[in-house]
């Protein structure tokens, strides 16, 4: 009896990755850390001299964590209601944050207790700044205002009501210590300089503005809102340089990378998307499990940290880099010591002794190799197999149908497994690679269970379904061949033209050399 052959499952080429040094570098992270907040993080933000720790604000409190701790090294929890947006000044030794009751507390690093108390917001204050000057401080609130504070005498310095919305996000010029901009839910973005009574300048987004983020060098402004990330030129008077729409949700936080070559943004379709500054494209993307509504990196790219909906922290830290320490390892055999002995002839007088090979079958084989069909076809129809390698379905299909025990594969199935079937044959009988099979599993599925078509409401939904594919490919290969009509009409047109013009040229230099001897 002949050794029972495996199925042959056909293998297609698949397109390979494209690798860049962006890739290589935003790759080169070590597996997240996760850390359970109390509530949504809705601030991230790192203090700008080492050691780099980070302020996360989650519900009433703020946690400060080290680089590499996973537990707080200090808590804020001075607050009665929601804390928002605490953030360091640029010397690392304040932090700021506002609060649902409309105050906004300014505290010492080094301390616990607030030193500076400011009231002046009458709704919640959901963005809070420091001016470059490091003495003034800015903010914005639900009661649609911003303001600006003086730290020593804890008193308002100004307040701009020209916002109809809410007002959520906001950044400081490093340029310009007078200089701040704020963005609202009512579609604009607003630049406001302390020594005017009213802004300076009005961009208008489009849709409710997330979060903004100015260029270190004062030039360019990117906000947020909706699923656009929008390029301005504040030095042009707000003109807009470019529209992203790479994200499916609402975008919700932007911020750059050291160098500011890189810009990222996040969103609420759990991706962070990498832009090159230059030309705009996105070079890399990370997936996370929840929506993202706070992202920060540290200043030497070190730490990643995402702050999602459900309260979790992402932490990601670069890993180190490796060093060639070639006079330390340990000296590997030479290649001539693999590969010898296997071109060795055995002589006559030689004894050889065979290994027997064990060949391992996958289950499939195994109920082929006993002829039992639709136990063969169950094993292949499991979900697994048919998202992630629906070729090999396909291969125990044709091998039946080989066999010729297709049909009796096919019958006698329950609604649930029918159900299967023709979810499966809908989805991938338009793909070029298995259409030859599949559409014979079609017309068999088709004869066997017309029968009994209006008894299940889920069947009739999948036959339904399945007509809809096959119409939708018939009509794209009419149009297809309808186009292939018109490009061979077109060629041949400017072949007929070509051929045409040849033999004028050949005509005219003949009369040509004729009237030439003549002259002669």
């Amino acid at each position: 009896m002949a050794a029972y052959k495996p199925v042959v499952v056909q293998a297609c080429p698949k397109l390979g990755e494209r690798i860049t040094q962006d890739t290589l570098y935003w790759r080169g992270y070590k597996t997240p850390v996760q850390i359970k907040e109390f509530g949504a993080v809705n601030k991230i933000d790192f203090s700008p001299v080492p050691p780099y720790n980070y302020a996360v604000t989650a519900s009433s409190r703020i946690h400060i964590y080290g680089r590499y701790s996973q537990e707080p090294i200090k808590t804020f929890s001075r607050f009665w209601h929601a804390a928002y947006s605490a953030t360091y000044r640029d010397d690392g030794r304040l932090l700021a944050a506002g609060s649902e009751d409309g105050s906004i507390s300014l505290f010492d690093v080094s301390g616990k207790a607030p030193l500076r108390q400011f009231e002046g917001h009458t709704k919640p204050v959901h963005l809070v700044g420091f001016l470059s000057d490091k003495y003034r401080i800015f903010s914005g609130g639900d009661d649609y205002s911003s303001n600006l504070w003086d730290i020593p005498s804890a008193t308002e310095i100004i307040s701009y009501s020209e916002h109809t919305d809410y007002v959520r996000c906001g950044c400081a010029s490093k340029v310009n210590t007078d200089v701040f901009i704020t963005g609202s839910y009512d579609h604009t973005v607003k630049l406001f300089d302390a020594r005017t009574k009213s802004s300076v300048m009005t961009i208008e987004h489009g849709h409710p503005v997330e979060s903004v983020l100015l260029f270190p060098s004062g030039g360019l402004l990117v906000s947020a809102g909706g699923r656009y990330v929008k390029v301005w030129d504040v030095l042009k008077g707000g003109q807009l340089l470019v529209s992203l729409k790479n994200h499916h949700k609402t975008v919700t936080c932007l911020c750059l990378n050291s160098s500011g070559q890189r810009l990222l943004s996040g969103s609420l379709d759990r991706h962070v998307k990498i832009y090159s500054t230059t030309s705009y494209r996105v070079v890399h993307s990370f997936n996370y499990a929840t929506s993202i509504l706070s992202l920060a990196l540290s200043p030497e790219d070190e730490t990643i940290v995402v702050g999602m909906t459900n309260g979790v922290l992402n932490v990601k830290h670069r890993k180190p880099e490796e060093k060639n320490e070639d006079s330390h390892k340990k000296r590997q055999p030479a290649y001539r010591t693999y590969v010898r002995g296997r071109t060795y002839m055995p002589k006559q007088e030689d004894f050889c002794v065979s290994k027997p090979v064990k060949r391992v079958l996958r289950k499939y084989d195994k109920l082929l190799r006993s002829f039992q069909s639709s136990k063969a076809l169950d094993a292949v129809l499991e979900p697994p197999i048919m998202l992630h390698t629906p070729e090999v379905t396909v291969a125990v299909m044709q091998e039946l149908h080989r066999r010729g025990t297709l049909r009796s594969a096919l019958a006698g199935r329950d609604e649930k497994q029918v159900n299967l079937l023709l979810t499966f044959v809908a989805r991938r009988v338009i793909e070029p690679r298995f259409t030859p099979v599949l559409v014979t599993v079609a017309d068999m599925l088709t004869d066997i269970y017309q029968p009994v078509v209006g008894q299940s409401a889920i069947v009739d939904k999948q036959f339904l379904k399945l007509q809809q594919a096959i119409g939708k490919e018939i009509d794209c290969q009419e149009e297809l061949l309808e186009v292939l009509g018109m490009m061979d009409t077109l060629f041949a047109t400017f072949t007929k033209k070509r051929d045409t013009c040849l033999e004028e040229n050949k005509s005219n230099g003949v009369t040509e050399i004729i009237e030439t001897n003549r002259n002669f």
